[in-house]
């Protein structure tokens, strides 16, 4: 089993299944991106660029979906939210899979990728 499964299978419900969810959007939506393991949790790349990581925060009842580039886009996504005071990263806080705009999100990912795309790092400040 892969590093990024095993990190997968070893999470509580309901973050199991909101988390399994979030990746198949992903990877069915940017069928381009590259999962990865890296820093014990799973990143979505495009290229050697991260664009999204997959975080369960301690302390915290959500699946938090954050996006690298997220300062970027968050007037035009007001779902993305500026949790812990992060500089460039904003993210979807999931507590059910229902919390999921799921057209929106499929909007997101595709903004996201572009705006990545044309950027010479995916980290800027």
């Amino acid at each position: 089993m892969k590093p990024v499964d095993a990190y997968f299978f070893n999470q509580k419900e309901p973050y199991q299944s909101i988390m399994l969810y979030v990746r198949s959007v992903i990877l069915n939506t940017l069928p381009e991106v590259d999962e990865r393991y890296s820093y014990k949790i799973p990143f979505y790349n495009i290229g050697k660029k991260p664009m999204i990581y997959l975080n369960i925060l301690k302390g915290k009842d959500y699946v938090d979906v954050a996006f690298v580039q997220g300062v970027l886009l968050e007037k035009q996504f007001p779902i993305l939210k500026n949790d812990n005071k992060r500089k460039q990263v904003r993210s979807i806080q999931l507590r059910t899979i229902e919390d999921l705009d799921h057209e929106n999100f499929i909007e997101l990912l595709h903004e996201a990728s572009n705006s990545l795309s044309k950027s010479k790092k995916a980290w800027f400040i």
